[in-house]
């Protein structure tokens, strides 16, 4: 007889920001519950264990990036990569999570068994063959939304007789050297604005060379307001700072959607005081497209600025032709000789961290799913996916969801329910991508991301002051969700009529 799959309560996917962030939440709550984390990593801290090229750092300042239940206590509110990780596993080993990860676990496949009333999660072990079956009540997915394993990196003409160095930033070279030399970033995204300037440190010379332009902003990296209020206890600084970070945050992102020409005049206002009358911004930051449909990039105390101010970098807004031996061509016609060449080109999009759900043994579409208070799904039992918001920070949305995730599982409890499953309507309205946003690794990944609708509940609003009022005032019992006890017939389940062409093109592409 096959020995039973070890089984917890909840299992959580991913040790990044929001798996540590949720577990620490869920353990205080739950204290008698056993949890679990599967992480692909040998490390936590997901994104910020990923990306390690020069400068990396997050846009978001840290005092709503940071946990409420750790005040962020650096200096600096925009932190480089290696501080959020550390910041990150400091708040799980402070919490006692770090026992509960079981790194280098790949999930592979997550299957719900209506007639268990349970997942089971089979992952695979890193570097070998081994199979690790493990089953859970309830899962909770925080790998995010992009692919690990690779990025977005266009196959240039001419890329193999490069006699440089071509690099990806999501697998920067350790030894890479480019001191003295020639640089070529393309790209116009913010990971292409925090390179170019700390590559310009030492490189004699750097392009950043870009399809279309993209809003760049200048944003000191220690606040202002923090810093004025020094004087007050930390506590209560940091409290004030965080509520004045994340309200300037809502209105930014409110008044790009209701008033873009406005907020598109306050950029170029702010972009010509940095370079000055006589700069081409017709041709290299006009963008396209209104505020926010695309991220806005940040500039770390205006260092983008500074380094094209002094001539270390030079803008260049033309499609790449082909890569050259000795550097790029460009469709104008234009050449430029470099020694080494950045593909800034973006992100693979991805959900569940591409494994394979399934309900019964059938694989789902996640384009089929539909939001539910934008941390559950239509049709998906016991099972809630972290989606940070796209114009505020990540952790803001991520700690909403997870404290109505311990709202839902008390009533539960008290009810004597195990099972809970939002049963969908036969109209959504016209659904959307979860993630509202038209930047291109947005549009490339649609087919692997859950959809919202028009109307509450299905929408995503966007909006943390919105999202508190659903997720934390409102009842969580309504005619949606569903509750039952194991065993008891659910209503009948989204996609469960057959296999899914997204699942089975993620599996053939990790193969």
């Amino acid at each position: 007889m096959a020995e039973a799959a070890e089984h917890f309560d909840i299992l959580i996917v991913g040790a990044g920001l929001s798996g540590v962030g949720a577990a620490v939440t869920l353990k205080r709550k739950f204290p008698n519950k056993r949890l679990a984390i599967l992480e692909q990593r040998e490390r936590v801290g997901g994104t910020w264990d990923l990306f390690r090229y020069p400068g990396v750092r997050c846009d978001s300042d840290m005092y709503t990036l940071g946990y409420r239940f750790k005040p962020w206590a650096g200096k600096e509110a925009i932190a480089d990569g290696d501080k959020i990780r550390d910041y990150i596993e400091e708040a799980a080993r402070e919490n006692e999570i770090l026992p509960l990860i079981r790194f280098g676990h790949k999930l592979l496949t997550a299957d719900w068994s209506t007639e268990d009333a349970r997942w089971t999660l089979i992952s695979e072990k890193t570097g070998t063959n081994e199979r690790v079956t493990l089953t859970g009540s309830m899962v909770v997915f925080c790998s995010g939304y992009y692919r690990y394993e690779r990025g977005n990196d266009p196959d240039f003409p001419g890329k193999e007789d490069f006699e440089g160095v071509i690099a990806h930033p999501q697998f920067w070279p350790e030894d890479l050297d480019y001191e003295g030399k020639r640089v070529a970033v393309i790209g116009s995204g913010a990971t292409a604005i925090t390179l170019v300037p700390t590559m310009a440190e030492k490189a004699s010379h750097t392009y950043m060379v870009q399809r279309s332009p993209a809003y760049v902003v200048a944003r000191p990296s220690v606040d202002p307001l923090s810093k004025r209020l020094r004087f007050l206890p930390k506590k209560v600084n940091h409290k004030l700072t965080r509520w004045k970070a994340l309200t300037m945050q809502q209105l930014v992102y409110g008044m790009s959607r209701r008033k873009p020409e406005r907020v598109k005049a306050l950029i170029d206002k702010w972009i010509r005081k940095e370079l000055g009358p006589d700069y081409d911004y017709e041709t290299h930051f006009t963008p396209r497209y209104n505020p926010w449909d695309e991220r806005i990039c940040v500039s770390k105390d205006g260092d983008f600025f500074e380094a094209i101010r002094q001539g270390k970098v030079e803008m260049v807004t033309d499609a790449v032709d082909r890569i050259t031996p000795t550097g790029l061509k460009l469709q104008s016609g234009r050449e430029i000789e470099v020694d080494v060449i950045v593909t800034a080109t973006g992100l693979e999009m991805v959900s569940f961290g591409g494994a394979d759900v399934r309900l019964d043994g059938v694989s789902l579409d996640p384009s089929d799913l539909v939001s539910y208070r934008s941390i559950l799904f239509a049709g998906l039992p016991n099972a809630a996916v972290i989606f940070g918001y796209a114009g505020a920070s990540w952790t803001l949305k991520l700690e909403l969801g997870v404290r109505y995730l311990c709202r839902l599982f008390s009533l539960m409890d008290r009810k004597g329910k195990q099972v809970f499953l939002p049963i969908g309507v036969e109209d959504y309205g016209q659904k959307k991508m979860l993630l509202d946003l038209t930047a291109g690794y947005v549009k490339r990944g649609s087919k692997w991301i859950p959809r919202q609708g028009e109307e509450k509940p299905w929408d995503n609003p966007q909006n943390y002051f919105v999202d508190y009022r659903r997720l934390l005032l409102e009842p969580v019992e309504d005619e949606v969700l569903a509750l039952r006890k194991a065993g008891e017939p659910l209503p009948e389940i989204l996609g469960a009529g057959g296999s899914s062409e997204a699942a089975e093109a993620s599996a053939l592409a990790d193969a």
